[in-house]
């Protein structure tokens, strides 16, 4: 199907077919922007051909120091410059990157140096006692450790490792890449921040990694010498490809250790930053910021929020202050964003306010590096797109991972059917754009009623006295489940439960409103989720 009927000598060779992978594109970038100011950290600032030779140099030393094909090569640092050059240096010496949460603790790291078997660390001074006590409780080999120190933020080499710089200097800035021979081939290894068990080994291909920075380029509408800033941390999804997609834009990667609204409104003023994607909270962080932390900027910042469905009341503020905002979504086994909410000018372009806010808050439509990503009934049926009915979201394509390292089961039941199955429930609007309603687990079912908990956290999050909420299941003898509200205060207010409880009970059914109100700071992962697994343990003794 699709040869036509005499193809004699039409063969695949190197001048017509070479395997896609996102290492091309800072090879690219060196040799037509040589001089354009690429990496960036403080004073740390590296044109394109530096940037190139260092990362030519670490794949160089990493071979020089036992690190062949296959092999795999951990990361334990913040979004800074050794982090973004691992991510071409290390699979251009032919290896795995396996980039570490560095909120872990140690038993976990431990589980995943093991699992995935690294040869090399390179981790932060920062770091470094997590991942000696981490070494410690390993049951295979050691891996070397190469210390990266951060003299800027106060983190100067402790002198009992290889620094990162040293390495560098054992490399060859003429070193000849290993590029894939097949693009399938593994590029990056990431593990899931699971609530229960072990977490899973997501493994990236070439294609994929490729085909995700690609897509979300066309995606973002992005010009040419963009300014990103790095708040997306590097552990997670790789950064969702951005550091791999930079490079075929010609623009410079802003690097930021610390991610508070005073550090980024300094990159917005000083750095000129036009890009950067981040969970919601990032967004709040920024909305509620106070004036004495704020700096005025005069470009558009465009923005990509994933990580959860942020509240209509903080995407309603946050335009108005400079920023454009687009939904995307998407997971670990997704290389990061899979959908966005392409924005529609001949549809929505008179909207304003909560109006424009409730659009915006869609997860939309798939990206260009899937073929399909939907809605489904357990049946595998497409739900009713009415905006109404659930399903789970389902998605297929070059942008979903190969599989789970080592855990055929699990890689098998979550492929089956043909299809990825997220776990994350959605409603589809009849124009096809996908809307979250809740992730399965966090469904609350009172008396038979499904309650979608994101719902219920948008309504609160429009109170003024609201910084940010959580919305989870609480036991309940008569209705099995009831709304619990955990609710964090913006500074000087004072938490009113009552109020609140009327405040939802004036705009949702009565069932749906929130029975108890919990004022604390909420519990999140370093990539900003609130871990609402935590919250429901707490919900249970309120």
């Amino acid at each position: 199907m699709g040869w036509m009927s005499d193809e004699t000598g039409l063969e695949k060779c190197a001048a017509n077919y070479v395997p896609l992978t996102p290492l091309s594109n800072l090879r690219r970038a060196a040799r037509i922007w040589p001089n354009r100011e690429a990496l960036v950290y403080g004073h740390f600032r590296k044109t394109y051909r530096e940037y190139h030779d260092r990362v030519s140099q670490l794949a160089s030393a990493l071979n020089g120091v036992g690190v062949d094909s296959g092999d795999v090569v951990a990361t334990l640092i913040p979004n800074l410059p050794p982090h973004a050059e691992a991510h071409f240096g290390v699979p251009a010496c032919g290896a795995v990157l396996n980039a570490i949460n560095n909120r872990l603790e140690p038993e976990t790291i431990a589980y995943i140096l093991d699992h995935g078997g690294a040869k090399v660390v390179l981790c932060d001074t920062q770091f470094l006692g997590p991942l000696t006590l981490a070494i410690a409780q390993m049951d295979g080999a050691p891996p070397m450790i190469v210390e990266c120190p951060d003299d800027q933020a106060g983190y100067p080499a402790t002198g009992d490792y290889l620094t990162y710089e040293a390495l560098l200097e054992k490399g060859d800035p003429e070193f000849s890449w290993v590029m894939p021979r097949d693009e399938w081939e593994s590029i990056a290894l990431n593990y899931t921040s699971g609530t229960t068990g072990r977490p899973k080994g997501v493994v990236y291909h070439h294609r994929g990694a490729h085909q995700n920075a690609m897509g979300q380029l066309l995606s973002w509408q992005m010009p040419r010498y963009p300014r990103y800033l790095t708040i997306v941390p590097l552990f997670h999804c790789n950064g969702w490809c951005h550091t791999w997609m930079i490079p075929l834009m010609g623009g410079t990667v802003v690097c930021c250790r610390d991610i508070t609204a005073p550090a980024l409104f300094a990159a917005f003023a000083e750095e000129g930053v036009t890009h950067f994607g981040g969970a919601p909270i990032v967004l709040n962080m920024l909305v509620n910021a106070p004036e004495d932390q704020r700096r005025a900027f005069d470009q558009v910042v465009e923005v990509f929020t994933a990580g959860a469905p942020p509240a209509p009341a903080t995407l309603a503020k946050i335009e108005p202050m400079g920023f454009n905002v687009t939904q995307v979504y998407g997971l670990t086994e997704s290389y990061g964003p899979a959908t966005e909410c392409a924005w529609d000018d001949d549809l929505w372009g008179d909207l304003i306010g909560d109006s424009r806010a409730a659009v915006k808050a869609r997860q939309g439509v798939a990206m260009p590096a899937f073929e399909e990503i939907t809605a489904m009934t357990p049946e595998m049926e497409q739900i009713a797109m009415d905006g109404v009915a659930t399903g789970e979201i389902m998605m297929r394509g070059n942008g979903v991972m190969k599989g789970y390292y080592r855990n055929l089961d699990a890689t098998q039941e979550a492929f089956q059917g043909g299809f990825f199955h997220t776990g994350d429930i959605a409603v589809q609007h009849p124009d096809g754009y996908l809307q979250i309603a809740d992730r399965a687990k966090d469904i609350i079912i009172s008396g038979g009623e499904n309650i979608s908990s994101v719902e219920v956290e948008g309504v609160l999050m429009a109170h003024p006295d609201v910084m940010l909420c959580a919305v989870v299941a609480k036991p309940d003898e008569k209705w099995g489940e009831v709304p619990c509200a955990f609710v964090e205060l913006k500074e000087g207010r004072e938490g009113d439960s009552s109020a609140l409880i009327a405040f939802a009970r004036e705009r949702l059914a009565g069932f749906k409103t929130p029975k108890v109100v919990v004022f604390q700071e909420l519990p999140k992962t370093s990539t900003g989720k609130i871990q609402k697994f935590e919250l429901r343990n707490l919900a249970k003794s309120v």
